[in-house]
């Protein structure tokens, strides 16, 4: 049970310390010292970002149902995040990456998409007390957040969070599930980059194009790197608060006339004023991805993105419950067998048009993993096609709103055919 008086209340000490946490986990993680390397070889640093800030609200320091720094990130910096990591998307420089790269990332997006609610049907057949009973906490709720990290990343988990109105509780939950069984799996394509040889010659795939795709990419960042000054900065901020602030503005006019002309769509989640808030924000990112702005990225507007992205995962993990998990170890079957269908559907894909393993590990990472894991993974073949696994991913915050949307709908349709 979650103390009701925390020891700090004030949230600008809350912020900092909040801020001085991400520090600590991002200097750590890329720190030399024998011991912090041997320590994030087993415990991912993202799931550091949600369960240190779970420690402290657990044991009484903060609490985050009181604190409103979740709402401030989840509304400004979200959407903020969202167009910063969007308009970096250059759709033809991945079209030139070839079709295969693009359908083994579009294959991975279906696999989530379809295994999610493939996974709670047969789970749920076998055992029906998992799925829950009803409200915030009904698992099919809870089970569309991960289906927003897995397609996107922690941006569009969240807003699957405030979309589908999941509890605290089982989000919790499903925060160990995703990040356990998401970090499984790439320990596996990890070990098959070393011996990716041998799975190209099982899969009859060419991997000459990798080496082309390498060189492209070289001289695309020597293009457009720059060291950032104040001017670069101010028009990053100006670009995503104000892109955001269009948002909040269709939002506000956009929603009302839902509610009072077609109230039967909030069954789908279009009278919630947060959902068109997320969707314009994305949907004016892309088409802002087509113009000159996208040479933002050159001065970093992805790495501005990911603190107000880190920010907002912090908030989230203030308010869980670091314990949640052992009270439904159900749930680690049914995203063990989610990510199996996906896996599947992967593998069948690359085998029937021949794909390289590099474009199946960096477009199963590029969904499930996101920015943070994808380009790990890409740079596990070769360091500078690590920005491959980041245009891939980004492409995954671009499509996670709308696909994990369609999941949702999909989960909750699977849970009522079961009761």
């Amino acid at each position: 049970m979650l103390i009701e008086n925390p020891l700090i209340t004030n949230d600008a000490v809350v912020l900092g310390l909040l801020i001085s946490i991400l520090a600590f986990i991002f200097t750590t993680a890329r720190s030399e010292n024998n011991f912090w390397k041997i320590f994030y070889k087993f415990v991912p640093a993202l799931l550091l970002c949600y369960f240190i800030p779970s420690i402290f609200n657990s044991f009484g320091i903060i609490n985050g149902d009181q604190s409103k720094l979740y709402f401030v990130a989840s509304r400004y910096l979200l959407p903020s995040s969202l167009v910063l990591l969007t308009i970096s998307i250059d759709l033809p420089e991945i079209k030139k990456l070839g079709s295969k790269a693009i359908i083994m990332f579009l294959a991975g997006t279906i696999g989530i998409m379809v295994g999610g609610p493939i996974s709670l049907f047969l789970v749920s057949i076998l055992s029906p007390e998992i799925i829950g009973g009803g409200g915030p906490e009904v698992v099919w709720r809870g089970l569309a957040t991960v289906a927003g990290s897995w397609i996107g990343g922690g941006a569009n988990q969240a807003a699957m969070k405030e979309i589908f109105n999941v509890g605290d509780s089982i989000f919790s939950s499903m925060i160990a599930v995703d990040v356990i069984v998401a970090n499984i799996w790439m320990a596996f394509l990890l070990y098959g980059a070393g011996v990716s040889s041998k799975i190209d010659r099982w899969l009859q795939a060419d991997s000459s194009s990798i080496i082309n795709m390498r060189i492209k990419i070289e001289k695309y960042q020597s293009q457009i790197m720059k060291i950032p000054n104040l001017t670069d900065i101010l028009q990053l901020l100006s670009l995503c608060f104000g892109v955001t602030a269009i948002a909040h503005l269709g939002s506000d006019i956009i929603t009302p006339f839902i509610k009072n002309n077609a109230p039967g769509l909030s069954r789908f989640s279009l009278t919630s004023n947060f959902f068109w808030i997320i969707v314009i924000s994305t949907t004016i990112a892309l088409f802002l991805s087509f113009t000159k702005i996208k040479n933002l990225e050159g001065v970093g507007a992805s790495r501005v993105g990911s603190v107000f992205l880190y920010i907002l995962i912090t908030t989230i993990g203030m308010k869980m419950n670091i314990l949640a998990i052992f009270d439904r170890p159900g749930l680690f079957i049914i995203g063990l067998l989610w990510m199996l269908i996906h896996v599947t559907i992967m593998i069948l894909v690359a085998k029937i048009i021949k794909a390289p393993f590099f474009f199946l590990a960096v477009g199963s990472q590029a969904n499930v993993g996101g920015a943070a894991s994808a380009p790990i993974v890409a740079s596990a073949f070769h360091p500078s096609l690590a920005p491959v696994g980041v245009l891939l991913a980004v492409l995954g915050y671009a499509l996670g709103t709308y696909g994990a949307w369609i999941c949702g709908v999909l989960l909750e349709l699977a849970s009522n055919s079961v009761i």
